[in-house]
């Protein structure tokens, strides 16, 4: 079986229990606790497409820049999960890191700087890296080329903060 990629439509958003599960981070948020999963994740809200309504989802940050006060994501479902398709449509929106809000804007990254991203990535969180990449149904051996291979096929996305937010 070849392997799946970030856009593959084998690779669908969880359901039932797991979709639970899986948006229980989002409600550690709404009661106050978002400080509980640290700075690697943060709350990030924006505005649906469809129904202009405010949404929430929950994403790792895989780096974070403080000089420019950017956050950079990933999408684990690629360009077809949901937030990726609304900050598309609108790339405007809030993110909060434990009990701090920024007004932020998206701005999406092409593979090469993808690429580098997750080269970067890699040796600092090496376990999270190989976890993702095998979730994508990607090939990374753990060298510096491979995770940069894998970088060009997923879906990173930079968020930044406007200024004195």
């Amino acid at each position: 079986m070849p392997p799946t990629t970030s856009d593959d439509p084998r690779r669908r958003p969880p359901t039932g229990l797991t979709r639970i599960l899986a948006r229980l981070p989002v409600q550690l948020y709404r009661v106050g606790l978002g400080r509980l999963l640290g700075r690697r994740m943060l709350l990030l809200t924006h505005t649906g497409r469809n129904s202009g309504q405010p949404r929430r989802v929950v994403v790792e940050v895989v780096a974070y820049d403080a000089a420019n006060h950017s956050w950079t994501v990933a999408s684990g479902y690629g360009k077809q999960a949901q937030w990726y398709r609304n900050l598309r449509h609108a790339p405007g929106g809030t993110v909060q890191v434990g009990r701090h809000r920024h007004h932020v804007s998206a701005y999406f990254l092409d593979p090469e700087e993808g690429a580098e991203v997750m080269a970067e990535y890699a040796p600092r969180h090496p376990r999270a890296a190989r976890l993702l990449c095998r979730y994508l149904g990607l090939p990374a051996d753990g060298t510096a080329d491979a995770y940069r291979a894998a970088g060009r096929q997923i879906a990173f996305v930079r968020l930044v903060a406007f200024p004195g937010s």
